[in-house]
């Protein structure tokens, strides 16, 4: 994550090359920190927290030395020079300590969220890039009656398939989407899925077969309670 400093950086190192044990241990973190950089996208700090610092700061007294006690009019005060000087000093490393404390506190903020984003993606989501990521990826597209399209994505070596639909209504108050696996005469059920603004991303439930048509019928609410069609399918998209 390039958050060594030199010195650690060799020390880093020379210790790689004393322990060569370690180095598939090393070599896995610095592709998953190599994954997760790759996965967030730029964040602006909010701006507020630099106008609250300078307002603090404005109202701070700076290089003022709190008053000593009188002294009695015999003795006269004892002042360590030492003591007035760093004062000051003292206070300025405090108004830069805090500054630090909020940039660090900003920065675990925003990876916290980014962090929290990507390991909370929707399974589908995930799927899905680990579909396109497959070397036997493969898709197909279909238009709808309606003006809407669906594509199918599918991969036999990660063993998934995921539907993404664009331009599809709701299903109506009590029913669903419910997605299929058909092979010749056999339906077997893959899951409901819902719409959201006219697209939806669905993992298909279960294990793709080769050939297999991947269909969405509408159903009662859940899902067909037989496990069986009840409605002829508005999408259609052969796999073969």
């Amino acid at each position: 994550m390039n958050a060594l400093t030199p010195d650690d950086e060799r020390r880093f190192r020379d210790a790689l090359v004393a322990h060569p044990e370690w180095r598939a241990i090393a070599e896995a973190d610095i592709e998953t920190a190599e994954m997760l950089s790759l996965s967030t996208v730029p964040e602006t700090p909010p701006a507020g927290i630099r106008a609250a610092l300078l307002a603090q700061i404005a109202v701070t007294p700076q290089g003022e030395v709190p008053a000593a006690p009188a002294a009695p009019a015999q003795e006269l005060p004892r002042v360590d020079p030492v003591s007035s000087i760093s004062a000051p000093r003292r206070w300025s490393r405090a108004v830069f300590a805090l500054a630090a404390c909020l940039a660090v506190l900003v920065g675990v903020g925003i990876g916290a969220v980014a962090l929290n984003q990507q390991l909370n993606r929707p399974t589908s989501v995930v799927a899905l890039q680990e579909i396109q990521s497959a070397p036997d990826a493969q898709k197909a597209t279909v238009e709808l009656a309606d003006g809407g399209t669906a594509t199918a994505h599918w991969s036999a070596s990660a063993g998934a398939a995921v539907l993404v639909t664009d331009g599809i209504p709701a299903p109506a108050d009590g029913k669903s989407y419910e997605l299929w696996f058909v092979r010749g005469e056999t339906a077997v059920p893959a899951g409901v899925f819902a719409v959201e603004d006219g697209r939806a991303t669905a993992a298909l439930e279960g294990d793709m077969h080769a050939g297999d048509v991947i269909a969405v019928t509408v159903e009662q609410a859940g899902g067909s309670p037989t496990g069986t069609p009840t409605s002829d399918p508005f999408i259609v998209i052969p796999t073969a």
